[in-house]
Order: structure tokens, then C-alpha cells, then sequence
């Protein structure tokens, strides 16, 4: 479906382009064009890969005119460029603002006047009931993308998303901190062991992100189901895995953390289509012609429960490790451990 294609990705050096990128030189592509702020990161990825259909793109999704100079005779985008971490955007909501919510609107905005074919937005679980502003910012941009869906032919440029929980071993999350911890002996750090979060691979990342490019219709937002595990038993299984003797410590819940996340909303669900392995959340159809609904009103829905990390399938220590086992980052430092 890509070949003679040529797809770009937003934020395209980290964990999620470099998945994807690795993914897709495997097949017939014509080619990738990486579009980020970082020359360093661009510089490791063209090393690590020696591929003259991998470009590289020097620019910032906040702006527009940057994003148009790397357009020019793109099919589609993968829109992966966002501010990440809960605890600076917390500090620097603005910042947060600029490149989640203004970012996505000038990539989307450009994508439609040189005519790409489809744009797929990468959101988080953290959008779902947001409470940080990192999840405030990426429920925006989930916003932006379905409003911007509705005002385009998606014959000419279909516009979808993906929402999807923590990727295990992607940059600066804490299955890398809880290894650095160890190998320098010194005692995992544990918010609140209770705490659950989603377990998903960047393989499956990926697949999701495939898998709505293939069924996405505008405005959709697709959901993988994952199982989920306490950070409690994520680390006790990290520190099985390494046979490691420095233990945890408790240091508590950090600000604008939850103790379990959201993928569906109870309103989502409500609405939500049941694809098997994923859910479908159609876009709202609705437009500024509320009348109808003072006079005809709307669908009633009955109690409905949400999808979140607390009500999903929760992995015991056993099932953390083998889908701990399943990444190669985990299975080096594993090799690199036991030589030391």
C-alpha cells in the first residue's frame, strides 16, 4: 500500500519514527522524509540506517511554512511531533499549547493545501479525562484534528487519529529509568505501586497506527485494547529479570499523574464501534445547527463503563516478564547485564 509512496513523519526521530522507519525500509517505499527540530537525532538516524530513501527534513510543526517546505510531494503523514513528558508541561503549559495544539492545526493546514492524501495524529491515553496539562493539550489536539476532518474532502485528504497508552521503553519513560536505576545499583523509585498503566510495544504502536491509516474514516480516533500491569509489579518484574539486589522505594504519586488512565471514555464507549482488537470512535457529525437537538433531543444512553488500565486485562509479575522479554531493548541490556 506504500509502494512508490512517500510518507512523512512528524518527530519522526523518536522512538515511534525510528519504529516506523525501520518497519517501512523493508518494503517498496519510494520514501521517508523525517521532519524534526534535532540534528543531532537526525544524524544518528542516518547512521544507524544508510538508506538514500530516508530524508531529512531540519523544521518545527509550530511553524507552518517549515512544515509546507517538506510537503511537496508527500502522499501521507504519520504526525508524531509532541511534547511528551507530564512534568514539563506541567512547568510550561504554554509550550505545550504551541507545538500539541497549534502544531498539529499547522501540519494539518498544510497538509491540506499541498494535498496529501492522509494524515494519521498520534494521541495518548492521557487525553482521555485529562488532568496534566500534557493530556489538556493532547485532548486539544484531538479536537483540532476531528474539526479539521470535517472541512476537507477526505477523497482529497482523509484526517484520522490514534490514541494509545505508555509505549513500554520509549524515550524517557520508565522501564529505561527503572534499568538505569539497577545497573547503578541503586533502588527503583516507585510513585505509588498501585498505580496501573496500559503495556503496549512499539511494534504495536505501529501496527495501530497501520491499522487506521488501512480502516480510518475522517475524524475516527482508533483505539488498540492492551493489557495493563501495576507499576508495583512492573518493577518487581524488572527486578527479577536482572536479579537485582537494590530493591524499590516508594517516593510517591508526582503532580498531574493518575492513578490508572483512560483509553474510552464512558461517553466514548457509548458511541464507540467494537472492531475486535480495537475500538472505533466515529467523529461527532453534529455541526453549529444545534437547534434540532433543543427541539428533537438525543440518544439516551444507559450506564456505561469506561476502558482503562484499571478494568482491562492486568498481567501478573509472570506476564509482565515474557512481555518484557518481547523487546529487543530489554533483551540487550539483559545480555549486556549478565556480562558485566
Amino acid at each position: 500500500m506504500f509502494k512508490d509512496k512517500v510518507l512523512m513523519i512528524t518527530g519522526g526521530t523518536g522512538s515511534f519514527g525510528n519504529a516506523v522507519t525501520e518497519r517501512f525500509l523493508k518494503t517498496d517505499i519510494k520514501e521517508i522524509r523525517i521532519f524534526s527540530r534535532d540534528e543531532k537525532k537526525q544524524d544518528d538516524m542516518r547512521k544507524d540506517f544508510h538508506d538514500d530513501r530516508l530524508k531529512f527534513f531540519i523544521g518545527d510543526v509550530r511553524d507552518i511554512q517549515s512544515i509546507k517546505n517538506a510537503l511537496y510531494g508527500v502522499d501521507y503523514i504519520f504526525h508524531a511531533a509532541a511534547l511528551k513528558q507530564v512534568p514539563s508541561c506541567e512547568f510550561f503549559p504554554l509550550e505545550a499549547v504551541k507545538t500539541n495544539i497549534i502544531g498539529t492545526d499547522n501540519v494539518l493546514t498544510a497538509a491540506i493545501e499541498l494535498g496529501v492524501k492522509k494524515v494519521i495524529c498520534l494521541s495518548t491515553d492521557k487525553a482521555a479525562y485529562p488532568i496534566n496539562a500534557m493530556g489538556i493539550s493532547k485532548a486539544m489536539m484531538e479536537k483540532v484534528f476531528v474539526a479539521k476532518s470535517k472541512t476537507v474532502d477526505p477523497n482529497k485528504t482523509l484526517i484520522c487519529g490514534t490514541r494509545y497508552g505508555n509505549v513500554m521503553a520509549s524515550r524517557g519513560s520508565v522501564i529505561p529509568l527503572f534499568i538505569d536505576q539497577i545497573k547503578a545499583n541503586k533502588p527503583i523509585t516507585i510513585t505509588n505501586p498501585e498505580m496501573t498503566r496500559f503495556l503496549m510495544n512499539l511494534d504495536e504502536a505501529v501496527e495501530l497506527v497501520l491499522y487506521a491509516f488501512q480502516h480510518g474514516h475522517a475524524g475516527d480516533i482508533l483505539v488498540q485494547k492492551s493489557p495493563s500491569s501495576t507499576v508495583g509489579d512492573l518493577a518487581k518484574a524488572i527486578l527479577e529479570l536482572f536479579d537485582a539486589k537494590s530493591g524499590s522505594k516508594i517516593i510517591g504519586t508526582r503532580h498531574g499523574e493518575k492513578i490508572y488512565e483512560t483509553l474510552l471514555t464512558k461517553e466514548e464507549f457509548a458511541v464507540a464501534e467494537d472492531l475486535g482488537n480495537y475500538y472505533r470512535i466515529p467523529a461527532d457529525q453534529r455541526d453549529l445547527n444545534y437547534d434540532k437537538y433543543f427541539i428533537e433531543g438525543i440518544k439516551e444512553f444507559s450506564h456505561l463503563d469506561e476502558y482503562n488500565s484499571h478494568n482491562t486485562g492486568i498481567l501478573d509479575v509472570e506476564g509482565i516478564k515474557s512481555k518484557l522479554l518481547g523487546l529487543d531493548y530489554v533483551k540487550e541490556e539483559l545480555e549486556a547485564w549478565k556480562k558485566r
